[in-house]
């Protein structure tokens, strides 16, 4: 049987971090379903189809994803695309309390579908899509941390340059 998860999230935009947990997540499923959920609690710089592009341009190298959208619940989704686990990533301790409510309301609403935490990679740590806008906002250098097509699309909603002095980056981070 194939091994299917979603991997959802609001890719607002999508970063290097979360292309780092696409990629390790691909050494266990067979497939990911990376899908955009709908959250009307959240201040959104793309659009659904924005990012949806940004995504698939983004993975572009990569035969076994697909992009998709969903605004209800989860656990019914995953049900519909035929999948057993949802993978999530995880930075720091201050996200596993939240994910752990939600894998234990999952687990209760579907105790088919599995949740599968990822650690994010050292390097992206303190990446989240909230500190690259707010800095992308205020024209700081976010080359390193999001795909180019991410920043040539934050260059162009902030009409600035985000890109900087490599020296001055650091990539041990």
């Amino acid at each position: 049987m194939e091994k299917i998860a979603i991997y959802p999230g609001s890719f607002d935009p999508v970063t290097n971090g979360h292309l780092d947990i696409i990629e390790r997540g691909l050494k266990i499923f067979d497939r990911l379903i990376i899908t955009i959920l709908e959250n009307p609690a959240k201040k959104l710089l793309f659009s659904v189809d924005e990012r949806i592009d940004l995504l698939t341009r983004s993975l572009a190298g990569f035969s076994n994803v697909e992009i998709a959208s969903y605004d209800g619940l989860l656990v019914d989704y995953a049900k519909q695309r035929n999948a057993n686990a949802i993978l999530r990533g995880m930075r720091a301790v201050s996200d596993f309390e939240y994910e752990f409510q939600m894998a234990l309301m999952n687990r209760r609403l579907n105790r088919e579908v599995q949740t599968v935490f990822l650690m994010t990679g050292l390097r992206w740590i303190f990446t989240s899509s909230s500190i690259i806008k707010e800095a992308a906002k205020f024209g700081g250098n976010i080359e390193s941390m999001v795909p180019p097509v991410v920043q040539e699309k934050l260059e162009q909603r902030f009409h600035c340059s985000l890109g900087g002095d490599p020296e001055n980056s650091d990539e041990t981070v």
